[in-house]
């Protein structure tokens, strides 16, 4: 049996310079480290990430407190453990933690303790990582996502009021991972072409996640225009779909929704997705609607769920007990998986299964503030979750996810599976 001998903390930077927490879990097979990435456009109901609030460092957004938890709260818990009971670990940490929202420990402390035992955990079976998070889900792991490449950024990724958050491009028709990631990247780069002919310099910009965040083009169709012009000239006409995440509790005020100068309901909101998808090839919308505005929900889904992927991520934040009730309320038909949402593999796991068990899609994703950790592209293939949402092809912190995925495809050879335009096709009632 493994061990762990020594759990170690410290803050380090996101992909914003801003602090977050690493950790290492050393086994007598070697150091495991993990990180945990932060969200802009966080939702309510998310657990907590705790910051120290000390505004003489880092403006406040410090993580001294949680590596603090770590190093002398969770660590005592852990010495002596064996790696490969997750589950155990987990709870362990919960119930030191002992609330719903970890707002003792934070989830930022409790989250990359979790994955690096996942990581250590797999090292001592002598498992890839995504092989050993199958073993724990409880699949034999061989399909490969369908990115969803957030080439155009707007929003508080583009540092936008108002705006559409997420314009993303799905490589349906390629054969494989890696011919759908360069179909990506190719259509990418004449986007880049496009916007810079058009704007000048200023129109290749770039977001939070690596997509452009041109400033002169406010307007959605504007903007998908733009994207479906920048396949065409790549060669990929057709064999690209559209995937948005306009993050809308940005932009709810009160029971109104507002996009730049214009006003919505809720029932108006969803008509606009009605219209915009009968005009462009959109495959998937998430948080069309804002986290707690279930009605407008559920009406989204009887308009648009046949044939569109509805993705909850702010209304359920990959918590089961919120899930749940969508699954009630037939609210979408598909979550969002965000780890430090809720704060633990063991949870997230959860979350997955919940979700696929109801015929419902899971969409494994990075947050905007990212790290080069690279532990969601094995969650992913580990879950056969089928889709992955991590930025566009482009800056280290969410091109490291794709070059892993490439990597695994490459190891699971002629047993790798890209569901290409039926990501979802397995799951609709």
């Amino acid at each position: 049996m493994s061990e762990i001998i020594k759990v170690k903390a410290r803050e380090v930077l996101d992909s914003r310079g801003n602090p977050t927490v690493e950790v290492d879990v050393v086994t007598e097979n070697g150091i495991f480290r993990a990180m945990t990435p932060s969200g802009a456009s966080a939702g309510q109901h998310e657990a907590l990430e705790l910051r120290d609030g000390d505004k003489s460092r880092y403006f406040g957004k410090g993580t001294l407190k949680a590596v603090e938890n770590i190093n002398k709260k969770i660590t005592p818990k852990l010495i002596g453990l064996d790696p490969n009971a997750q589950e155990t670990i987990d709870n362990i940490m919960l119930k030191l933690d002992g609330t719903e929202n970890k707002d003792n420990l934070g989830a930022n402390a409790i989250l990359p303790v979790s994955m690096a035992i996942t990581k250590a955990g797999a090292a001592s079976k002598g498992l890839a990582l995504f092989e050993y998070i199958g073993e724990l889900f409880g699949v034999i792991p061989h399909k490969l996502p369908v990115p969803m490449c957030n080439v155009i950024n707007g929003g508080k990724h583009a540092g936008q009021e108002n705006s559409i958050q997420e314009h993303m491009l799905m490589p349906t028709g390629a054969k494989c991972f890696s011919e759908g990631i360069r179909m990506a990247s190719e259509s990418y780069h004449h986007l880049a072409k496009l916007l810079k002919g058009k704007f000048g310099a200023g129109g290749t910009l770039i977001g939070d996640e690596g997509g452009f965040a041109p400033a002169q083009v406010v307007d959605v169709e504007e903007r998908l225009d733009l994207m479906l012009k920048a396949v065409e000239n790549a060669g990929y006409e057709g064999m690209m779909k559209i995937a948005m995440d306009p993050a809308s509790s940005e932009f709810f005020y009160d029971g109104i929704y507002k996009i730049g100068k214009k006003s919505f309901s809720g029932g108006e909101m969803v008509d606009f997705y009605v219209d915009l998808c009968k005009k462009y090839p959109i495959v998937s919308i998430e948080d069309g609607l804002a986290e707690d505005d279930w009605d407008s929900w559920v009406e989204m889904v009887k308009k648009l769920g046949a044939k569109v992927q509805i993705v909850g991520d702010d209304l359920f934040v990959t918590n089961t007990k919120r899930i749940q009730k969508g699954i009630e309320l037939g609210a979408a038909n598909s979550v969002l998986i965000k780890l430090n949402q809720i704060g633990s593999v063991t949870e997230t796991l959860n979350a997955i299964k919940m979700a696929q068990d109801q015929g419902w899609t899971a969409v494994v994703s990075h947050r905007s503030g990212e790290t080069e950790d690279t532990f969601i592209a094995d969650l992913v293939v580990g879950t056969s979750a089928g889709q992955i949402k991590t930025g566009a092809p482009a800056r280290s912190d969410r091109n490291a996810k794709y070059n892993q995925l490439i990597r695994i495809e490459e190891e699971l050879g002629e047993e790798a599976e890209y569901p290409g335009i039926d990501f979802r096709m397995d799951h609709l009632a």
